[in-house]
């Protein structure tokens, strides 16, 4: 079970309101007013939605990814590319690890300055990524 909402700030409902985040428990809920009445999304189900369309997307675009990577961290050699197809490869691994440890603060600022936002309406369901892309930045 997930102790962190893992997008707590980037989520919004869809007519562009900040969804918030509580606890019920010991268990983090994203609330979306709908219409006055909140409602009490869990977090775990939201984020999951969330990275499984972040690897959906990683997947398909692998060797642009791989490439990307490797030209950030300025090397091409073959270990580094190694490292970099592994962690692909583990992903779930470490989307679980998140799950209880949390998205450290300044990647979910880092995330909110490039314009990533993700946008659910009232039943939890992800209806769209904003990525900075998409909004032409």
């Amino acid at each position: 079970m997930a102790q962190y909402a893992l997008f707590s700030g980037l989520v919004v409902d869809e007519n562009g309101n900040p969804v918030e985040v509580t606890y019920v428990g010991d268990v983090p809920h994203y609330v979306v007013d709908d219409d006055g009445f909140l409602r009490h999304i869990p977090a775990e189900s939201v984020d999951r939605q969330v990275l499984a369309l972040m690897q959906e997307g990683v997947l398909t675009n692998r060797e642009a990814v791989v490439e990307g990577t490797l030209q950030m961290m300025g090397k091409d050699d073959l270990f580094t590319k190694a490292a970099v197809e592994a962690a692909i490869n583990q992903m779930d691994e470490k989307f679980e690890q998140l799950f209880s440890q949390g998205l450290p603060e300044d990647a979910r600022v880092w995330l909110g300055m490039m314009g990533f936002q993700i946008v659910i309406n009232v039943h939890g369901e992800v209806v769209e990524l904003r990525s900075p892309q998409e909004m032409g930045l």
